[in-house]
Formats: C-alpha cells, sequence, structure tokens
C-alpha cells in the first residue's frame, strides 16, 4: 500500500517536480486514457498546479491542468468548476474546457481539485474588441437558472467564501455580499472606526440611491452570469486560435455593469480601452448618469478583497475609504417627507 501524502507539497511537489497522480484523478479523465506524466505546473498564493500529459483512447496527445487546494479546498474547486462549467456552456472558445472536481483518495489534509483542459496561452492583453465582445455576448445570452442574483452552489473569489445565495432584489444581493468582505477586512486588518462608520452610510444611503433606481419605475434588471474577477491575470490569448481567453473564474448572476468595478481599480490594466469597447456592446443600464458612480460602488469590494488576500498593502485602504467618502458625499440621506 503507497505512503499517504501528508502535506500538499507531495500531493504536487515544487515546480518541476514530477509526481504520480492521484486515482481520483484519473478517474476523472475519460475512460481509457493513458496519463504520460504529471509535473507541477506553479503555485498560486492558495493553490497548487500540475500539468498532466495524457494520451486519449484514439491515440490523440493531449493535455489538462490539474489544481487542488487543502484547506476550504472543497468550496474553491467545486466553486471553481461550475463558475467555468457555466461559463463553458456560453463560451466553449472563451474559456478552457472543465473536466471535473473531487476529493483526492490519498492526500493528508484533505485535498481536492479542480481539473481543466490545458491551453497554450500567451499572456498578454487582449484585445479589447474581442475580448469585450465576447465578454458581452456571455452577460447578453446568459439566462438564470432562478431568475435572480446569485449561484448554483457557494464558491469564492481567492479563497474567501462569495455571500451568493439567491436573491430578486439586486441592491439587497450586492449589500449583503459586500457586508460579507468588510466583515472579513476588519477581521484581517483591524477596526478603523471612521472607516466602519463610512461603510454604515454606505449600507444605508449610497446603495438604496444607486441600486435601488436599478429596478425601480418598472424597471427590470437582468441577473448576467459574470467571471468575477476578471483582471489581466485571469485572461491571456490562446496561441492556437489568437482569441481571448479566460479562466480561475468565481461567477455568478449579478448586475452585468458589477463585472467592470474590478477595472476601476488602480494598478489595473483594463483600463478606458476596455470600458469604451464593453460600452459599444452593453451600453450603460438607466439611470446612465450614475454610471460611474455605480462602478465606483463596485470596486469597493474588489479592493477589500485585495485587502484580505493582501493584508497590508499600502494605500488601498485610503483608497476604499477615499471612494466611501466621495459616494456619501454624493448621495447624501434623503430628508425625511
Amino acid at each position: 500500500m503507497s505512503e499517504t501524502p501528508s502535506t500538499v507539497k507531495q500531493v504536487i511537489p515544487d515546480i518541476g517536480g514530477n509526481f504520480t497522480l492521484d486515482e481520483a484523478v484519473i478517474a476523472t479523465l475519460a475512460p481509457g486514457t493513458q496519463v504520460l506524466e504529471a509535473s507541477s505546473f506553479g503555485i498560486s498564493k492558495w493553490t497548487r498546479i500540475a500539468r498532466i500529459a495524457a494520451r486519449a483512447p484514439d491515440g490523440t496527445l493531449t493535455s489538462y491542468i490539474l489544481k487542488c487546494a487543502t484547506e476550504g479546498g472543497r468550496t474553491m474547486m467545486e466553486g471553481e468548476y461550475n463558475s467555468m462549467l457555466e461559463l463553458y456552456k456560453l463560451a466553449p472558445s472563451f474559456v478552457p474546457r472543465p473536466c471535473g472536481w473531487g476529493k483526492f483518495e490519498l492526500a493528508y489534509p484533505v485535498t481536492h481539485y479542480f481539473l481543466c483542459e490545458f491551453i497554450d496561452m500567451q499572456h498578454d492583453l487582449p484585445d479589447p474588441v474581442s475580448f469585450c465582445a465576447r465578454l458581452a455576448d456571455v452577460h447578453s445570452k446568459s439566462v438564470s437558472p432562478t431568475g435572480q442574483f446569485g449561484f448554483v452552489v457557494p464558491n469564492c473569489h481567492g479563497k474567501i467564501l462569495q455571500s451568493n445565495e439567491w436573491d430578486s432584489d439586486w441592491a439587497s444581493f450586492f449589500t449583503k455580499l459586500l457586508e460579507s468582505f468588510l466583515r472579513i477586512e476588519i477581521e484581517t486588518n483591524g477596526p478603523w472606526h471612521e472607516y466602519e462608520q463610512a461603510f454604515g452610510a454606505i449600507v444605508t444611503t449610497v446603495i438604496p440611491q444607486l441600486l435601488g433606481p436599478l429596478q425601480a419605475d418598472g424597471r427590470v434588471l437582468k441577473p448576467s452570469l459574470v467571471h468575477g474577477d476578471l483582471w489581466e491575470e485571469n485572461a491571456a490569448i490562446n496561441l492556437a486560435t489568437g482569441e481571448p481567453v479566460v479562466f480561475d473564474a468565481s461567477a455568478f448572476y449579478a448586475h452585468n455593469e458589477y463585472e467592470l468595478g474590478t477595472w476601476r481599480r488602480k494598478n489595473i490594466k483594463f483600463g478606458r480601452p476596455y470600458f469604451n469597447q464593453y460600452l459599444l456592446n452593453i451600453p450603460p443600464s438607466e439611470p446612465v448618469e450614475q454610471w460611474d458612480d455605480r462602478i465606483r460602488l463596485y470596486s469597493l469590494k474588489f479592493n477589500l478583497a485585495h485587502m484580505i488576500g493582501w493584508p497590508g498593502a499600502p494605500f488601498v485602504r485610503e483608497e476604499i475609504f477615499d471612494d466611501m467618502k466621495y459616494l456619501i458625499e454624493k448621495y447624501p440621506p434623503k430628508p425625511q417627507a
């Protein structure tokens, strides 16, 4: 009987190391697939990554990417599989084909994995025209299975569990999502009275005035499938086709403009050309005059996620605070009737 790996580094060793593939992963491949090699391919902040070379039953050589995680691994891997699957159903050339997820048979601590096809990529910024057209097509064609905002399974933004329970009211959904991220951010980086006080005003005063109108006065807001973490590190160019490809999704059904919130963050390379091209495909929601403020509001969640993932990151907390102050000043409490 083989020895059970006791650390994630034994499950997938350091970059360049070969290892024996767990039987659970082999069972995820098509029956009759011959595994030729499994080797470490990289390390992300919360997962370890391997590339699997294999021979399909018809003799075709193929490759797969294997991601695995221990702490919180089930939600991360199941969530990413379902996120990528929903995107793949709509745009199979826009994402790597997801193959499955599961739990290693021989691993301690308990290790979960996500398996998808390998695409040879060039990690350059995709062309804004084709990229934004593909993205907008996903947003436009997607249909929420419940007609509400949310997702089919719990999933994570990085390693952070997202509040994604179904809700027919977008302002309510986004409030719960933002509150959950602020709570973790405070636990991670410590209390700050003025910051937390400002957040209270965002919830009670700003969100009702910015997101409430999207579903008021007879307006209908379509829940659109969003990638959920779409920045330059999660997008590339497929070398075989020259077309854009995206990965590492944390998807759910949202207001389509939510997707653009992360593009507003400082140092993100999806700048004005991407905004402009996206808006040529899908114009701003009504009220149009509030579009820029909605994007500022949505960016708060992505900056909070950054502060959770990279505690103590300089200037980002201050940027969140400044954005909140701007919105609070622009959308003060309405006088009582």
